[in-house]
């Protein structure tokens, strides 16, 4: 899961298809016929410019780009791991056993990835093409007006990354010519008919694909959702499975998920699959209340009540009025917000309408920067946890709202990545019609504990201190955790005032005061909101299960095991989080700003 924020904390005060003949909503028409689902759309995407869509793929489908023929300061270089391409061990000549065979079936095959410039797609693209340079081709679902921005895109968010470095390296002057080679951007959209294909490319790409992987979604959770959520997260997955029915080699569909899907579940939290209509809250371990006086969930009547609702709507109300009702009917049905319930329904669709299409579910839980792959400590954008982590080297916050015994599920995104491609091997060789679940957590096997955490965080930040605008280090307290808005609320008060002189500014400078206050209100009070946003997750007491995700590493052989791990358990939090998470995060999210000079 990797939310985005729309809201930052600052005390700087220097710069502040279904068969129901009968029903047709938002341009769809939602027919059942047998158990199979397809979908017919005719309307346009719902698009918010207010809501970041990271990773989403949003596309023009009338056109496809064809590939063509064709210095770190010294106290930190010995405190951290260095930031260098990861090298696979030999592999022995004496190793007979295959494993499950990923190099071998990959070799040759032809992918569709939705959500192609998103953190952990753009991981997924680069462990393929580096492990498997002989993959066939990999198109691309790409946002973008026309095919030239779509290759524009492919070239500025993906072949000149630094994620990509390594296989720079390994082709030298042929790098971009081996690019093009293999990724094909597509323009097209999950949030139209057909993807928004034309008869065309939609032939061209249903004839060759081999495996679909649908990471696109919206992981905005904090702003105008319900609507823009359901048409990604819940209808997009739809449109693609009825897209996927047309496929004719296809041998997986493999969805992108998130470990939170499972909602409101309490103690350990199985691998098991969505049936259409599941509710969490009629689960009898959750609700006392018989289950027969709990309403059923109805996906199809969730995106007709979000159309209906947002054309009841004044203009100048529908983004506050939509986000409410997400939340309302996520926590109706027993899901803490609007994003994981729609990618809960979005994984309902899938089961209900594979049909004989074998599928998997990727359900990982905080994914954050690379463990070793490409690189120790990759990372793209603000994840989860990392917001906090920066505010408080910053010396911005010194406390936070969370259970000190509570656990951060993290998982770095190589692991995640690794874990996707050994089940893509797996059960797209079986080809069992059947959908199969792999949690890749870390909360059950090996529990990040949140007071453990702040230690971490004291010392990494204690030992090489954030560098403010003035050449000074940041001196950072011990972190504060609260158990109670109340008590938390009350800390960031006496916090932001101290810090802000405000206590000795009276009298004569009353009015300078005032002013002052009214800046530390507004960032009391965003401290506040991104703590009400984190709640459910900080006070989370579910632990996710990984027993299949166990069994599908047991599987794999031993040179497998070596260029593809994704064993959880051999995680070493402090290492991880002060010699490889922070340092990324301060490289490659704050630009290498407020290290030492």
């Amino acid at each position: 899961m990797a939310a985005s924020f729309s809201n930052s904390i600052s005390y700087d005060l220097s710069q502040k298809k279904i068969t129901r003949s009968s029903n047709k909503f938002n341009g769809w028409e939602l027919t059942r016929k047998r158990s199979v689902v397809y979908c017919q759309s005719g309307g346009n995407a719902v698009t918010s410019p207010s809501v970041e869509i990271r990773g989403a793929a949003l596309m023009d489908g009338k056109s496809m780009v064809l590939s063509p023929n064709g210095k770190k300061n010294q106290g930190e270089v010995n405190a951290v791991k260095e930031l260098v391409p990861y090298t696979a061990p030999p592999t022995s000549l004496m190793e007979r056993d295959d494993g499950i065979g990923i190099v071998k079936f990959l070799k040759g095959k032809v992918l569709f990835i939705t959500g192609a410039t998103g953190f952990l797609a753009k991981v997924l693209i680069e462990k393929i093409l580096r492990t498997v340079p002989d993959v066939g081709k990999i198109f691309l679902l790409i946002k973008a007006k026309n095919k030239e921005a779509a290759m524009e895109r492919l070239k500025s968010e993906i072949i000149n990354t630094e994620l990509f470095k390594s296989l720079h390296q390994t082709h030298g002057k042929s790098y971009n010519t081996f690019m093009l080679s293999k990724l094909v951007p597509v323009v097209g959209n999950v949030c139209e008919s057909n993807l928004g294909f034309d008869d065309n490319l939609a032939d061209l790409i249903a004839n060759e694909v081999d495996v679909i992987v649908n990471s696109a979604a919206n992981t905005t959770f904090d702003e105008r959702s319900y609507d823009v959520a359901l048409d990604i997260n819940t209808k997009g997955p739809y449109r693609l499975m009825s897209f996927a029915k047309n496929c004719k080699k296809l041998k997986l569909f493999l969805q992108v998920s998130t470990a939170y899907v499972n909602g409101q579940r309490q103690g350990k939290i199985m691998e098991k699959a969505f049936s259409i209509g599941d509710s969490i809250a009629r689960e009898s371990f959750i609700s006392k209340i018989p289950t027969k006086t709990l309403p059923e969930l109805d996906v199809e009547a969730e995106m007709k009540l979000a159309l209906d609702s947002k054309e009841s709507f004044k203009a100048n109300e529908i983004a506050q009025k939509m986000k409410e009702l997400g939340l309302e009917r996520a926590r109706k049905y027993g899901w803490q917000d609007t994003y994981v319930f729609t990618k809960a329904m979005g994984e309902m669709l899938i089961d209900d309408m594979k049909g004989e299409i074998p599928v998997v579910v990727i359900r990982p839980s905080v994914i954050e920067s690379t463990f070793k792959e490409p690189f120790p400590g990759w990372m793209e954008g603000n994840r989860m946890m990392d917001p906090i982590v920066l505010y408080y080297g910053k010396g911005q916050l010194t406390g936070f709202l969370v259970d000190p015994k509570g656990v951060l599920d993290v998982v770095p995104a190589d692991m995640v990545v690794n874990a996707t491609l050994a089940a893509m091997a797996k059960h797209a060789m079986a080809r069992k019609s059947e959908t199969n679940i792999y949690q890749i957590a870390s909360s059950v096997v090996n529990p990040l504990v949140f007071g453990d955490l702040a230690k971490l965080l004291y010392e990494h930040f204690n030992s090489l201190p954030y560098i403010d605008s003035k050449g000074e280090a940041v001196n950072v307290p011990t972190m504060k955790l609260f158990s109670s808005m109340d008590d938390f609320s009350s800390h960031l008060w006496k916090d932001a005032l101290q810090r802000l002189g405000l206590m000795a500014m009276t009298g004569s400078k009353g009015k300078m005061s005032h002013k002052l206050e009214n800046i530390c209100h507004k960032a009391v009070e965003q401290a506040k909101y991104l703590a009400s946003i984190y709640e459910p997750y900080t006070f989370y007491s579910g632990r996710f299960d990984n027993s299949n995700t166990q069994k599908l590493m047991e599987s794999m052989s031993e040179d497998e095991r070596r260029n593809f791990g994704f064993d959880v358990r051999s995680i070493d939090w402090k290492d991880y989080i002060s010699s490889v998470h922070i340092p990324g995060l301060r490289r490659h999210v704050m630009k290498g700003r407020g290290l030492c000079r």
